[in-house]
């Protein structure tokens, strides 16, 4: 519970010993008017009560001053940092606006608070720390790269002084939070020092023991390791001033998530980690051009005084690594036969590998993320430069140009392209809430279908059942992934128009008892003006088209083709030829394929771009080598087999009952629950004639989904299945494909 914010003695004290340190470091920079503006808000934080203790008890205002100086001290940030740290709590109370910051403290301020305000509302959001999207979309917000290196400081300070806090569960959080996120931004930025006391401290919060035997090793151990460094390091001392190199040679012992890191991947014990130091030999060497001889020489002098390990030799001098990393490391076996990494290198390699992005965050195993490396080197470069951050303007807006993350309405977090609107957002979500778009909420607010979307929007979509797609939703959305998924369903609306539209026409041409030719449809469709059927049959349905008036067409064309008319005398081969087309055109039309099992003498098979099964609404068509292949009714071919080869279809249906057990493949969407594979499998398993052959699912983002394979014997059988499936605590969906 957080408490009023009231110093007790101690705090008092540690608050004026603080200031008057942060004084010293900042010199003139820290104004006496900024001093007593800043006391003054301060003192009316506490009057109006708003400024609490956190969920650990700890004072903010303490909190802030830590934070400050380490910002100060190690990072080198000076007074807009400080400003931006000690006032960040009078914002977030509602005490202080940032028009009121920019107006009492400069612009610079002003901005930095903006960043960090942003990134504690996407905190209150409750969004899941460990995914790459959250850690994309922290950098995105902070436009001026001083509001991560200011949440850095904040963490380490934060670890530092929950040493002793009750509440194990928030200390817990802290931790992993740190370990995954800050950590590996500070070794990107070159803050190795931060870096592995962050590090450290996640461990010694999350794995307890581990943190104090390893730390008790190194201490018992400490005496007798820097005694085999002197005796390692002074006999390689003498060889180098033998030979002219001048160099200094230091040791350098790993850290303890370092050593803890090695523990875990060679799955042994402390006294198992051999290389628990590194030797590092620096030579002095201002001519470029006579470096790696001098590397060499030095290489060449420690392997003639202990034996190397040749599976161990990583040689960066003669081919450099991608981001610039020069050296020469050997592992060699050194006195009481225990084994040393050395390291050789330069003076000006040293600097560049201690410096910035240069040597280890590769080398360590910290993947890059597209078009961060370049502009956090950057950062660097400015942050080295003590030029007052003048040069972070260009940075704004450099990273991640490509790519937004917004959340759902549960606290989601999802990356789409860059320009994405409600409409992609609705189909990356599930099919059938694109199809049904009709609007969206952002923040609150009502938008249109076409509201681009801004990282860190909170997207709600508004859905109507009598809404379905436009084909000039193609022009709306961003994503390829979205228009595949609006072309698919205008084809398959296409398809439901047809059918339709079809049932519409044969129902007034059979009651006004007309026989129906598919050629002759062909031909009014095309006297009509239509190029593709697909449209013909839509204006049927919207009521464009009067049903009466294409019957009315239909009739008088087939009048006039069954008109007696002259024709030319043909001979017997000619007339023969006709005679064949007119035979296949008649049975197109009237006969028709009953399919059980007594069908003899027919050569047919299962077409496989629908998958037909016992039970489903079935048609013909003859093939070019005699076959016919059965299809659906519903199948994604089945229009445009009929436009263009309407005298091969033959009408089919099923008799008697499934024998056969068909191949069907259902397409499950839902929450990616624990258990939720189990109770699908389970129930399948249950189903008499039901055989599950694979089972394939993908998680991403707290979703699953996946295609079930099986066989079944019936259209029957499989909508039993379907509708138990759905039924399946967390299952969305279940289509069948």
């Amino acid at each position: 519970m957080m408490d009023r914010l009231t110093f007790t003695t101690d705090e008092k004290f540690q608050a004026v010993e603080l200031a008057r340190h942060l004084r010293e470091l900042l010199g003139k920079e820290l104004s006496r008017e900024d001093e007593d503006k800043l006391r003054a808000q301060i003192s009316r934080d506490m009057s109006s009560g708003l400024l609490k203790r956190d969920i650990f008890g700890l004072n903010p205002v303490i909190l802030g001053l830590q934070t400050a100086i380490l910002e100060v001290e190690e990072i080198g940030m000076r007074r807009e940092c400080v400003m931006a740290i000690m006032l960040l709590g009078s914002v977030l109370c509602g005490n202080l606006t940032t028009a009121e910051v920019s107006k009492a403290y400069g612009e610079d301020v002003s901005a930095i608070i903006q960043g960090l305000v942003r990134i504690h509302e996407l905190y209150a959001r409750g969004p899941v720390i460990e995914s790459d999207n959250f850690r994309l979309l922290l950098l995105s917000f902070a436009a001026d790269m001083r509001v991560i290196l200011i949440m850095i400081a904040d963490r380490l300070n934060m670890l530092r002084q929950i040493r002793d806090a009750e509440n194990d569960d928030a200390r817990q959080r802290v931790a992993e939070e740190a370990n995954y996120l800050y950590a590996p931004l500070a070794h990107k930025l070159g803050l190795y020092k931060l870096k592995s006391e962050i590090e450290d401290l996640s461990l010694k919060y999350l794995e307890h023991d581990a943190y104090y035997h390893i730390k008790e090793k190194l201490n018992e151990t400490k005496r007798s390791r820097d005694a085999f460094i002197e005796k390692f390091i002074a006999p390689v001392k003498e060889k180098m001033r033998e030979a002219g190199i001048k160099c200094h040679i230091k040791g350098r012992t790993k850290s303890i998530h370092s050593i803890w890191q090695k523990m875990k991947k060679q799955q042994c014990d402390f006294e198992g980690i051999y290389d628990l130091f590194a030797i590092r030999i620096i030579i002095d060497e201002p001519v470029k051009e006579l470096e790696k001889k001098q590397c060499w020489l030095a290489f060449s002098i420690v392997t003639d005084m202990y034996t190397p390990n040749p599976k161990r030799l990583r040689d960066w001098l003669s081919m450099p690594k991608s981001n610039g990393y020069e050296s020469l490391h050997i592992t060699v076996l050194g006195p009481e036969s225990k084994w040393v990494e050395v390291q050789i290198r330069t003076e000006r390699m040293d600097v560049v590998a201690e410096n910035g992005l240069a040597a280890h965050w590769r080398y360590k195993g910290i993947k890059s993320e597209s078009g961060m490396d370049e502009w956090l080197s950057s950062i660097r470069s400015a942050l080295e430069a003590s030029d007052n951050m003048q040069l972070m303007d260009q940075f704004k807006g450099e990273l991640y140009e490509d790519e937004v993350y917004v959340f759902t309405p549960k606290g989601d977090l999802l990356k789409l392209p860059k320009g994405a609107t409600v409409l992609d957002f609705a189909y990356y979500i599930h099919s059938r809430i694109g199809n049904r778009c009709v609007g969206g909420r952002i923040n609150g607010r009502n938008v249109s279908i076409r509201e681009v979307l801004r990282s860190g929007d909170t997207i709600e979509v508004i859905t109507q059942n009598n809404q379905v797609p436009k084909r000039d939703w193609l022009n709306i959305v961003k994503s390829s992934r979205t228009r595949a998924k609006i072309r698919q369903a205008l084809k398959e609306l296409c398809l439901k128009d047809g059918v339709f539209a079809k049932e519409m026409l044969e129902r007034k041409f059979k009651n006004r008892k007309i026989e129906m030719e598919e050629g002759l449809m062909s031909h009014v469709i095309k006297k009509l003006g239509f190029k593709e059927t697909t449209d013909f049959y839509r204006q049927i349905v919207e009521e464009k088209l009067d049903v009466n008036d294409v019957a009315d067409l239909y009739v008088a064309e087939r009048d006039r083709e069954n008109a007696p008319r002259a024709q030319q005398a043909k001979s017997a081969e000619q007339f023969s030829l006709d005679m064949k087309a007119d035979n296949a055109r008649s049975a197109a039309s009237d006969d028709e394929l009953v399919i059980d099992s007594s069908l003899r003498g027919v050569e047919y098979s299962l077409a496989s771009c629908c998958k037909p099964i016992y039970g489903d609404a079935i048609f013909g068509f003859v093939t070019v080598n005699g076959g016919i292949k059965i299809h659906c009714m519903n199948c994604p071919n089945a229009v445009e087999l009929r436009r263009r080869f309407g005298y091969r279809i033959v009408k089919a249906r099923w008799s008697g009952k499934g024998t056969s057990q068909y191949n069907i493949t259902l397409r499950i969407v839902g929450n990616d629950d624990i258990g939720i594979v189990n109770n699908i499998t389970s129930i399948i398993s249950k189903e008499e004639k039901i055989v599950m052959k694979s089972i394939n699912i993908d998680s991403r983002d707290g979703l699953f989904s996946g295609n079930l394979d099986v066989l079944i014997d019936d259209t029957s059988k499989l909508e039993v299945l379907m509708r138990k499936l759905r039924n399946v605590k967390g299952v969305k969906s279940v289509s069948r494909i």
